[in-house]
């Protein structure tokens, strides 16, 4: 179809054309960063932790800081295994969505020349390692001798053994194997024993590194005495309700001059549920601005598309008298609405990447992937031809004879 003549009949009506092309690129600039923004959130949740969640509860106390660990862990733990129902007990700093207990820099020299990143220092004794199911899918598991005592006021052990998972390694050192391998975290020094396939930081997405650094995690193999305070239990998924509400009355019984944390004691899958609400109430906040951005626009069309139709109702019936088929008013409608809607679009692509720049800028957010641009463009173009459909076929169905009679 010639769209010359469509390209005249538009510069007649500048304003209504300049109208509708700005509302399809707000919506386009809209959509495209809306969308980008659901898909980063639902990738998110649909994050790997790299435990059996629904298996596994953790139970905390606190208010003890005077209480000796040796024999805290070894009353809480004998209690926590006489619970009916539990298959391993061990003792850790924190669990992937529970309290953020463990970040610090690390370098990949003794100098410090070569800054690697902020990650999350897991501390598990063998209790806890076994309880959470974790196994290299590289390298060795830790012997024995690799768990180490934590000297009093100390973090971490000043030289040990550590597994880190494959998204650390493929960060720290790309391309290459990350078995024995070294890095130091202050004065605290770290060989890589083994490489995990999965395992989340307690706060993945919250970081700057955002997904990227979800999975930054360092598991440190430590004694039973080198702290307490939180536990991991293990139990059948079916049997897990049962068995968390029951770790915290026996915590409680076993270390009375202590006090339990109940909303920190929780089935790990309660604490994902948790941690993603925030996210969850987000992506529904956006999909119904998208929504509401697609009904808006679409709307937008229908009106004006009814408006000119009412207008070119003696053009339409020239044509028509003239030989123009239904089927060529359809298509001249439609190819109109494209050639719109596709300045809009040009427009909103340009908006949406600046907006995108603006929200790196003060939201730290990611890039837009170039990927989204079309898939906003494909959105209004169909958007705008199912909208247009109405008044195109109402234009089209008008006869020749009283179409000329129309004053």
């Amino acid at each position: 179809m010639d769209i010359k003549p469509i390209l005249s009949a538009l510069s007649r009506h500048r304003v209504a054309s300049v109208l509708i092309a700005m509302e399809i690129a707000l919506a386009c600039a809209v959509l495209c960063n809306a969308i980008f923004l659901v898909s980063a959130r639902l990738d998110l949740m649909r994050l790997n932790s790299g435990i059996p969640e629904r298996a596994l509860a953790t139970v905390a106390f606190s208010g003890c800081d005077g209480c000796g660990a040796a024999d805290v862990n070894g009353r809480a733990v004998a209690a926590l295994a006489a619970i009916p129902g539990v298959s391993a007990v061990g003792v850790a700093n924190t669990v992937p969505f529970g309290p953020r207990a463990g970040y610090a820099g690390i370098n990949l020299d003794r100098e410090g020349n070569h800054f690697g990143g902020v990650l999350h220092f897991y501390k598990f004794d063998a209790g806890a390692i076994a309880a959470l199911g974790l196994v290299p899918s590289q390298g060795d598991k830790f012997a024995p001798d690799d768990f180490r005592a934590i000297g009093q006021d100390e973090f971490l052990p000043a030289d040990g053994q550590v597994w880190i998972t494959q998204s650390l390694a493929d960060h720290l050192w790309p391309g290459q194997t990350a078995l024995g391998r070294e890095f130091w975290m202050g004065d605290s020094h770290f060989r890589v024993k083994g490489v995990l396939p999965h395992l989340a930081v307690t706060d993945p997405g919250r970081s700057e590194e955002g997904l990227a650094g979800a999975e930054w995690s360092v598991v440190v193999p430590v004694t039973r005495d080198a702290l307490s305070g939180r536990y991991v239990v293990r139990a059948d998924p079916r049997d897990l309700p049962r068995v968390a509400l029951a770790a915290r009355d026996a915590l409680a019984r076993a270390v009375p001059e202590a006090v339990v944390d109940q909303a920190g004691s929780a089935p790990v899958s309660s604490l994902r549920e948790q941690y993603f609400q925030t996210d969850r109430a987000m992506a529904g906040l956006l999909v119904a601005v998208i929504a509401a951005m697609l009904l808006v626009t679409a709307l937008g069309i229908v009106g004006l598309a009814s408006f000119w139709v009412a207008q070119r109702t003696k053009q339409i019936g020239i044509r028509r008298a003239l030989g123009a088929t239904r089927k060529d008013i359809l298509r001249y409608f439609q190819t109109e609405n494209f050639l719109l809607a596709s300045g809009g679009i040009v427009l909103g692509m340009l908006l949406a990447y600046g907006g995108n720049l603006l929200l790196m800028k003060y939201f730290e957010l990611a890039r837009l992937p170039l990927l989204y641009l079309p898939i906003g463009a494909v959105l209004l173009w169909g958007v705008g031809q199912l909208a247009v459909l109405g008044p195109a076929l109402r234009a089209a169905s008008i006869p020749p004879v009283v179409a000329t009679r129309a004053v």
